[in-house]
């Protein structure tokens, strides 16, 4: 177990936790969720140890070993692959090489004998005969080829070094695992794999992430970050999310008597529990949500932001016509001979193993980069809006947010005075003084949140959305995945997001460097189709 006892930290007059208390046990999985910059990354240095608190403490039960996902990449450049992963267990590594350095002398005594005794018995109690092959396992699951086990961190590809580090901390099965964004950088075969990984492990795991579908599969228990406190609540971040939001309406709900608002979150926390019994963590969720008394679920403090696109015209006949479309970049082919139509009322997904390969596709149809070969043909009817996956260009000059968005106002709005503009920028949550702050200091995700307002002004019937999650905070993530399902316009997205992907795209596209796959069907059933796989392991 891990206890927080009365943990306090400020930095200056800003307070980030102020006498927060809580345990976490084992074979639960805590997701620790929060707005950006709540302090969810900084609670999880607190748990390690890298970062002391102003006052309380932290205890971890005796005999425990904690192990963490770390953050730079850098820090093991020296090391080969394989040896990385083994120093995820520090004592282990420490015995290996206490070991071969008594074994290493000339002068070998009967004391070192003695010694060397003890630690072989160690040793073995920790498994340290079968390490290395159970790290050059754990790194052939992550995608990592056994081409690279030897090789130094700093020789091997730089999306590889992020599932080094992974490996690192899962190595040993550790008592617990402190992950923050375990899945940055990873495909979807390995998040899927790192999922079922953490769904059958039965220690103590707290993550941080902004992938709700991870949350989902691999949470017994959500760790909220809000107003200085931390507050654990059971299930998922689904169960979370809609049990907060069901309490808010039963609490504004004047009409409806005290029982009948009881009866329907008991309802629903059933619902869940039965769901649950689905799902890879059958038994503890199952157990979790069935203990959960009514009084638990309370109504979140969170905003989310409102992401509405309202489409001046509806969409014509003709949407997008593509024909025989290709794209290379350094005699690496990205997508090659790409040609379909889109029609009214279809929200489609662009998959490529190569990321390039989308964002590239999307600059081409966006007028900002040219095909190799092939063409593209708009609509007439159709008025677009694009979310880029790189947005500095727009963010050269620093000026106040509302001369920012003056500047992108459509030639239809006639009269874009301030209320009209703090309109848009009151959905994404830019209020009272908000609008004066000038672009050149806005963080990653206060230029999307900018961005996504400046969309909304299109008033479009198209959107064309590049990794719409990135910087964004689960609460604007759950809106702008809420605003897309309901936008009666095209959608033409790609995304990490699952969660995303699967609840908005009703046609998948994956764009290939021989050719393109089709289906019209949600992200869950292209993944779960045999033959669909069978042909994209023969498109790459």
């Amino acid at each position: 177990m891990i206890s927080v006892k009365n943990v306090t930290l400020a930095y200056g007059k800003r307070v980030l936790f102020d006498e927060v208390n809580l345990n976490f046990v084992k074979g639960n999985c805590y997701g620790v969720i929060g707005a950006n910059g709540a302090g969810k990354s900084t609670f999880l240095k607190i748990l390690s140890g890298e970062i002391e608190p102003n006052k309380g403490a932290i205890e971890i039960s005796k005999g425990e070993r904690l192990a963490v996902l770390k953050q730079n990449h850098f820090e093991f450049d020296d090391c080969t692959v394989l040896n990385t992963v083994l120093m995820g267990h520090k004592h282990m590594w420490d015995v290996m090489h206490e070991r071969e350095a008594i074994y290493a002398k000339a002068d070998f005594t009967e004391e070192d004998g003695m010694r060397a005794g003890e630690l072989e018995g160690e040793f073995g109690e920790m498994g340290g005969y079968e390490a290395e092959s159970n790290a050059g396992s754990l790194l052939s699951s992550l995608g990592i080829d056994e081409q690279y086990h030897a090789s130094l961190l700093k020789d091997i590809p730089g999306n590889m070094k992020v599932r080094v580090l992974l490996a690192q901390a899962l190595f040993g099965n550790p008592d617990i695992l402190l992950l923050d964004e375990p899945t940055n950088g990873l495909d979807i075969e390995t998040i899927g794999w790192l999922e079922n990984f953490l769904a059958d492990y039965e220690n103590i795991v707290l993550v941080v992430s902004h992938d709700r579908h991870f949350l989902d599969s691999v949470c017994t228990h959500v760790a909220d970050v809000d107003k200085q406190k931390i507050k654990i609540y059971t299930g998922n971040y689904t169960f979370w999310y809609e049990s907060s939001q069901l309490m808010a309406r039963q609490i504004s709900d004047k009409n409806k008597k005290t029982e009948e608002k009881r009866q329907a979150l008991l309802d629903f926390i059933a619902r869940f529990s039965a769901n649950a019994s689905k799902s890879k963590q059958a038994t503890s969720r199952k157990k979790a949500l069935e203990k959960l008394n009514v009084e638990d679920i309370q109504p979140s403090n969170r905003k989310y932001p409102g992401i509405i696109f309202q489409p001046l015209r509806d969409v014509g006949n003709q949407i997008l016509n593509i024909e025989n479309l290709s794209k290379a970049v350094h005699g690496r082919k990205l997508f090659d001979k790409v040609s379909f139509s889109i029609n009214k009322g279809e929200k489609i997904a662009f998959l490529s193993k190569d990321p390039l390969a989308v964002t590239s596709f999307f600059e081409i149809i966006n007028g900002n980069a040219t095909a190799d070969a092939g063409k593209f043909e708009w609509g007439t009817t159709i008025t677009k809006a694009y979310l880029p996956l790189e947005n500095n260009e727009f963010f050269t000059e620093g000026v106040p947010l509302m001369d920012w968005l003056r500047q992108f106002v459509p030639a239809h709005v006639t009269d874009a005075d301030e209320p009209f503009l703090r309109g848009f920028l009151g959905k994404m949550l830019f209020s009272g003084d908000d609008i004066l702050k000038k672009t050149n200091v806005l963080s990653g995700g206060e230029k999307v949140r900018c961005m996504i307002s400046r969309m909304m002004m299109q008033n479009p019937n198209l959107v064309v959305l590049d990794q719409p999650t990135n910087h964004l905070d689960l609460e604007s993530i759950q809106a702008f995945n809420d605003g897309c399902q309901t936008f009666p316009g095209i959608v033409l997205l790609t995304s990490h997001d699952h969660t995303f992907i699967q609840t908005v795209a009703n046609r998948i596209i994956e764009l290939t460097p021989k050719g393109t796959i089709d289906k019209l069907c949600t992200f869950d059933e292209y993944m779960e189709d045999t033959r669909i796989q069978q042909l994209r392991a023969e498109m790459y």
